[in-house]
Order: C-alpha cells, then structure tokens, then sequence
C-alpha cells in the first residue's frame, strides 16, 4: 500500500501526526478504487528497481505483505515466481482482482504484526510501503514473524516512505536504520540500502528508501 500525503510541519520522525482521522484499513477500504488507478500509474520496475538484481531465481516461493492492488504480486507472478499476496483490506483484494487478474496470484486475507493465516517457507518476502503503519510496539514483533518466513537464505524487501505523515490515517516515519536494527535481531544481515529519493507520485513531502535484508547473510 502507498501512502497519498500531504504537506505538514515538521515533527520528530518516530511519531505519528496528531490524531489520525482514521484507521489505515477504513482509509484504504474507502479509497480502494482510485488507489488502484494511482498505484497502476507507475511500474513494479519503476518502483523496485533498485533491488531488482537481487530477486532470487524464478520459480521462488515470495510473499508480498500489504499487497493492495496487487501491482508487485502480479509482476512477479509474471516473472515466473510463485506468489502468495497477503492484503487484509477485502475492497483492495477486489479491486486487485478487476484491475490486476492473475490466476498465478494466491490471495489471502492477514496483515502484520502476527501474520497468523501464513505458513513458509519464502525466498524473498517484499513489504511495499507498509511497514509505515505498524506502531513502534508493533514492529519487533513483526520482524520476529517475518524472518520465520523465510528460508535460510531468504530476502526480506522494505520500501520505507520517509516524510513528515500525512494526518488522515495512523503512519509513522520509520528510518531505515531502526529496520536494519530490528533485523539483525533476528538473524537477519543488511544486504543493500537504496536511497530511492523523490516520490514517484509526484508528492513533494514524500521521499523513499529500501532496506534490503538476508537471513543469515550479509
């Protein structure tokens, strides 16, 4: 999922703006058609092409979190890999399957910290402009689940939108060194950081990085 913000004052990076307006899925599950519209207006390769060397060999098991309207699942089904795409909202798993069909795409309902309805292993994990709405307490939890998802050599793949957070729904701007913090708790070594600057959207407020992590390598 991708944030849509606006222009606000400058707070501390690890907080929330004010009192949101509303939940992250409320917001998503309202918006769900023109966000499929907005997320289609730029490419899986425009967005990840900074990691895309990285990808495992085809016929890989991958997972993507948060995977809305199912741009990246459906580009890495057609890549040749074997994709479970998780997204909790049920309009944004709707709008994905008139947007973006796929037979090649196993959806499933759950969403982060606990992930419960998912078994692994997975050769890469991606979370696209997610991990911003989970909660501090949330996080390490998260992360713990995430790495037992992966195989010994699996790739975790975080796209962080940096920048102030918008007010409309609960975000939080997460550096990428408490990721890569987070991580190696859990055996999981800094691959790459990619520094992939202005927003793609055109949002003057928004600018990304991506952490590229792997379970017990470097």
């Amino acid at each position: 999922m991708v944030g849509i913000g606006e222009n606000f004052p400058h707070l501390d990076e690890s907080s929330a703006v004010g009192q949101p307006t509303e939940g992250v899925q409320p917001y998503y599950a309202q918006r769900a058609e023109l966000l499929g519209q907005r997320y289609g207006s730029v490419t899986f390769e425009e967005v990840h092409g900074g990691v895309l060397d990285l990808l495992p060999p085809t016929s890989a098991k991958v997972l993507d979190v948060g995977a809305g309207t199912g741009r990246d699942a459906v580009a890495l089904a057609r890549r040749g890999y074997q994709v479970l795409a998780a997204e909790p909202v049920r309009e944004l798993r709707e709008v994905a399957q008139s947007l973006n069909p796929c037979e090649d795409v196993r959806w499933v309902e759950d969403s982060l910290p606990s992930l419960s309805h998912l078994q692994g292993p997975f050769e890469l994990v991606l979370l696209s402009a997610v991990w911003m709405h989970l909660a501090p307490a949330e996080r390490g939890q998260a992360m713990e689940r995430l790495a037992t998802l992966l195989t010994s050599a699996g790739l975790l793949v975080v796209s962080l939108r940096r920048g102030v957070p918008p007010i409309d729904r609960v975000m939080f701007d997460v550096p990428a060194e408490e990721v890569v913090r987070d991580g190696e708790r859990h055996a999981l070594q800094l691959v790459r950081l990619v520094e992939e600057g202005a927003d793609r959207l055109g949002r003057g407020e928004v600018w990304w990085q991506t952490v590229v992590l792997r379970k017990g390598g470097e």
